[in-house]
């Protein structure tokens, strides 16, 4: 049974952890932070990140916490969030891409792409681009993005990714977890590809409770809740993420999630992964498109 009380020494590191001011990632922010990392809360809302800070700060530990804007859905400040880290900082030893949205109404990114696909996926994958370099020069680097059990229910739409054609925020919130672990897969085959030294890896919550669910109504939560079970909170929602992170028997292209329950509940531990996650075909065409989204080629 790992918990965050195995979390080995992490004075020196420097994390990024994008969403970290609620939810799982708040709760991956705090217990690096209590293990002696300088975490970078790499946020939208600017005062509730600041609120994180302070409680994490407040609740103790030995790192050092700071606060940093980044809107995933603009790639402007994702470029100029990455350009002014690596102007700061001379290392980067964990990229956790956290930050996501699920279900909203309709809504598009400011490069036009729907929001759940731009926020989740392209967002990160401009992000991991533009910090590829720092990440490959600093020893032991790791790259956890977060999915979802959603993916399992996901396909690609290559012809729906402004909404095109239609907007259904279930199916979109699927498709943009599934171009999550498509992506952490692709880049750890690239990665291997070029003899890099970088881990990249997945990991999901199972059920969790956080604000995630706000675009849902009371009745649907409590459907969804009558099918799954119950909700874990929020603290063990984020061990899968740490231990990808920082665990030394984690491994590369795998992804982490509770080892109970198919996956609901439980502690971290490798989770099977869906032959849909596994398509290089389809990896490597939504690679081209993020390329083309985005402008950032890597590695």
């Amino acid at each position: 049974m790992w918990t965050k009380d195995n979390i080995s020494d992490q004075t020196g590191k420097t994390v990024i952890v994008t969403g970290g001011n609620a939810g799982i990632g708040f709760e991956t922010a705090k217990a690096l932070y209590e293990r002696g990392a300088h975490v970078l809360l790499a946020c939208r809302d600017m005062e509730k990140a600041q609120v994180a800070a302070e409680t994490i700060k407040q609740q103790g530990g030995t790192g050092k916490i700071e606060v940093v804007l980044l809107d995933l859905s603009s790639l402007v400040s994702v470029k100029t969030f990455a350009d002014e880290f690596t102007q700061k900082h001379a290392e980067l030893h964990l990229l956790i891409n956290n930050a996501g949205i699920m279900t909203p109404p309709q809504a598009f990114t400011a490069e036009g792409y729907e929001s759940q696909f731009g926020v989740n996926f392209l967002g990160h994958f401009a992000l991991t681009g533009y910090l590829y370099q720092l990440l490959k020069k600093t020893k032991d680097s790791r790259i956890v993005t977060v999915t979802s059990l959603a993916y399992t229910n996901g396909t690609i739409d290559f012809d729906n990714l402004k909404s095109e054609k239609s907007y259904d925020a279930f199916r979109e919130y699927c498709q943009s977890k599934l171009a999550d672990l498509l992506f952490t897969l692709e880049l750890q085959r690239r990665i291997t590809a070029k003899g890099d030294g970088v881990l990249s890896l997945a990991s999901h919550p199972g059920v969790t409770k956080t604000d995630l669910a706000r675009h849902m109504s009371a009745e649907a939560i409590a459907t969804a809740i009558e099918r799954l079970g119950p909700l874990m909170e929020s603290d063990q929602g984020a061990l899968p993420s740490l231990y990808a992170a920082v665990s030394e028997d984690a491994e590369d292209g795998k992804l982490y999630g509770p080892d109970a329950d198919g996956g609901l509940r439980g502690y971290p531990a490798i989770n099977p992964i869906a032959e849909n996650a596994y398509d290089e075909v389809v990896a490597k065409k939504l690679w081209e498109v993020a390329e083309a989204a985005t402008g950032v080629v890597f590695p």
